[in-house]
């Protein structure tokens, strides 16, 4: 009878209901479900033979929640206020139903209930949940530019209270089931043998089917609207949070505390109604298509290795080499290590190698102080990664990652004794974030076995690697590099051979736009905080100066050794020099370089007026943010146009997950089709006719915005 789900009734009069959507590994909500549901919440509340009803699924997970892959178009179609709506009142009546209907319903939550399936088991009377900590329940729409739309911002806080609610609803926080017991949002962890069991026993035992916030005398815990000094409190400390975190970029968070607000201090009907007004705004906003396109939809792609080479088996990987012990290379073997894998860590001397290996236990025993590792787990890292200073030890290794100093002689050095201990079909990755992966493979027998994999600081939190292409990289290689990549649950883009690739040359145009305003004159407080305002997590020159303005200036010298006349000077080079070589202020390291560091704190260096006259009066803070975005999307447009980039999503997810680019943008692909191409342009143009020939668009790209042709066609 039912396609996406399966019903049946006990002798004991107990319906169940288990999830079960064909042709998908995960449960998402569709109309066809939604319409099944509803028939199948009918039955239950109209048969006075059946007593209540269990939901489960028939999956290892329990649902995944609403199909964001079709409602990210929507924005596309033209939505109007009236089909927004609509969209957001999908299943509420549904679920309104259920819990309204005279008949006990209890979630069997069997795996992961994420989203719109942790609200409709926020909907059923009571809810168990299996106690396997692998398990977690979330309501993430908030990270991806939305808010619960199933009513997840009035039942979480009427069940626990503002207080307790709103960080989850905020954050998108992921609760183990011991979590949600605590909180009071489960009744029961049982075993997996159990659950359905446990919820039948839990239908018979319920004499009240109804909700707590439908019972006379009712009240949210800990109180209701801004009535009270303890939502009062919260709610403006929320707000203010928000402001500081967001810089007011993100709608969602704004749209989320407004129903919570609103929708607690009055009937639950109401309060239903005032979410979708919310979430129909949002459903109306680039914002929410551009990180849901993102964010979720490429990503999700990306992990799966859409673009890994199909004809291509799987890898059999089990021993990793890592060259370098120091922070990259030490990281690199910590994923690895992490993620199962054989890591022996090599460098100068054994010794060397033991004292970097000897830096990730002190950091484990941080966070085990903390509480945020285990001392198993740090234990079983540290045992699979083996301290080794000879070569001769990598000779049964199945990849080796090269992550040492961003010297081509000292890469090339290394690559050597490599080729001579390796076994035949081993592949080597340079970790390098801008030597051309071309180049580096010259002096190798093999460079079909050669690639770039370029992995992020600090590489156990950094999501992203940039996997390079070199001209001679074989098919097998790359694909076997990204079952590395999947291993290691990192997100890759790939991307062809070109000096800086394609994210250190975005960030590149960032960073060197900001030296460029420093000469010009702006302040440096003005350029870092509107850095900030834009949305990125720290302002350029700050970010300079922690890395040192030295490694820089260096890499642009090697560079323009590379180079020789081809070589075009960037605007915030001359800047480079005068700190590193004239005026010896090399970063924060050093104790001075942009700013200065007086007991550990960051202040203007005082003498920067007499080196470089600042402006008056300073420009308007939003010229400053246009700047430092638009220069990183004029970037990305250039490495398209030369074929370094080929897919605007493998952009996108990079620019944000690799280099902290806004999120709210959707990537740098995202903001111009946002923007519009023909505004883009122009307002590119404007700007080269002020600051130079930088900001001049490509004839490549004038043409495509005199046709109106985005990254991403229309979703129609």
């Amino acid at each position: 009878m039912y396609q996406t789900l399966n019903y049946s009734v006990s002798d004991a009069g107990v319906a169940t209901i288990l999830i079960d959507i064909p042709g998908s590994s995960a449960n998402v909500m569709s109309v066809q479900f939604r319409d099944e549901l509803a028939s199948a919440i009918s039955r239950v509340a109209d048969d006075s033979s059946v007593k209540g009803a269990v939901i489960s699924s028939a999956k290892s997970d329990f649902m995944a929640g609403g199909d964001l892959k079709q409602m990210m178009t929507l924005f596309d179609q033209g939505l109007n206020a009236e089909q927004a709506l609509a969209v957001a009142n999908q299943f509420k009546p549904l679920l309104r139903k259920m819990e309204t209907s005279g008949k006990v319903f209890v979630a069997a939550i069997n795996g992961p209930a994420m989203g719109g399936g942790f609200e409709l088991a926020l909907a059923c009377h009571r809810r168990v949940v299996v106690d396997d900590a692998k398990l977690v329940l979330a309501l993430p729409e908030v990270t991806l530019g939305l808010i619960p739309g199933a009513g997840g911002t009035q039942r979480l806080p009427r069940l626990i209270g503002i207080a307790k609610a709103l960080p989850i609803l905020l954050k998108g926080e992921r609760l183990s089931p011991q979590k949600a017991l605590e909180l009071g949002l489960v009744e029961q962890l049982v075993s997996a043998d159990t659950v359905l069991a446990t919820a039948s026993q839990l239908v018979l035992e319920t004499t009240d089917p109804s909700q707590p916030w439908d019972r006379k005398g009712y009240s949210v815990p800990g109180g209701a609207g801004f009535m009270g000094p303890e939502p009062g409190a919260t709610f403006n400390l929320a707000a203010t949070s928000i402001a500081r975190e967001t810089s007011r970029n993100y709608p969602a968070p704004i749209a989320l505390l407004t129903a919570v607000a609103h929708g607690t201090a009055v009937p639950m009907d109401a309060a239903l109604h005032i979410e979708s007004c919310q979430f129909a705004k949002l459903l109306m906003d680039p914002v929410a298509r551009n990180m849901m396109r993102t964010l979720f939809v490429n990503k999700g792609e990306l992990d799966k290795l859409v673009n890994r080479p199909q004809n291509v088996a799987p890898a059999e990987l089990k021993t990793i080499g890592v060259v370098g012990a120091g922070l990259m290379g030490a990281g690199v073997a910590h994923v690895a290590a992490l993620a199962n894998f054989d890591v022996l860590m090599l460098d100068a001397t054994e010794a060397q190698a033991e004292a970097g290996k000897q830096r990730l236990a002190d950091g484990f025993t941080k966070l085990i102080s903390r509480n945020r590792m285990s001392q198993d787990k740090a234990d079983t890292i540290l045992a699979r990664i083996t301290a080794v200073g000879d070569y001769a030890r990598l000779a049964d290794c199945d990849l080796v990652v090269e992550a040492v100093f961003e010297d081509r002689k000292v890469k090339s050095d290394v690559f050597a004794k490599l080729q001579a201990v390796l076994k035949p079909g081993a592949i080597i990755a340079s970790n390098t974030s801008s030597l051309p992966i071309t180049s580096l493979s010259e002096g190798l027998t093999a460079p079909e076995n050669f690639i770039g994999l370029h992995f992020f600081s600090p590489v156990d939190r950094m999501a992203l690697v940039e996997v390079i292409k070199g001209k001679q990289t074989s098919e097998a290689t790359l694909a076997h590099a990204l079952d590395f990549i999947k291993r290691l649950r990192k997100t890759p883009i790939i991307v062809n051979d070109a000096r800086g690739f394609f994210t250190t040359r975005v960030i590149s145009a960032y960073l060197h736009e900001s030296m460029g305003m420093l000469a010009e004159g702006i302040k440096p407080a003005l350029i870092d905080n509107a850095a900030k305002l834009a949305g990125f997590p720290v302002g350029p020159l700050s970010l300079i100066d922690e890395v040192t303005i030295e490694i820089g200036y260096n890499a642009m010298n090697q560079t323009k050794a590379d180079l020789g006349a081809d070589w075009v000077e960037p605007v915030g080079y001359k800047v480079q020099k005068r700190f590193v070589a004239e005026l010896d202020r090399k970063g924060r390291r050093y104790g001075q370089g942009f700013y200065d560091y007086p007991d550990g704190k960051r202040q203007v260096w005082a003498g920067l007026a007499d080196v470089y006259p600042q402006q008056d009066p300073q420009p308007n803070v939003e010229d400053v943010k246009n700047r430092l975005l638009l220069i990183q999307a004029l970037e990305a447009a250039r490495a398209f146009e030369e074929g370094v980039i080929t897919d605007p999503a493998e952009g996108d997810v990079g620019a944000v997950l690799g280099i902290g680019f806004p999120s709210y943008t959707g990537g740098v692909f995202s903001l111009i089709d946002t923007l519009g191409i023909d505004r883009f342009v122009a307002t590119c143009e404007r700007l080269a006719q002020t600051y130079g020939e930088r900001w001049q668009p490509s004839t490549w790209l004038k043409t495509r915005a005199a046709s109106g042709e985005r990254f991403y066609p229309l979703a129609v």
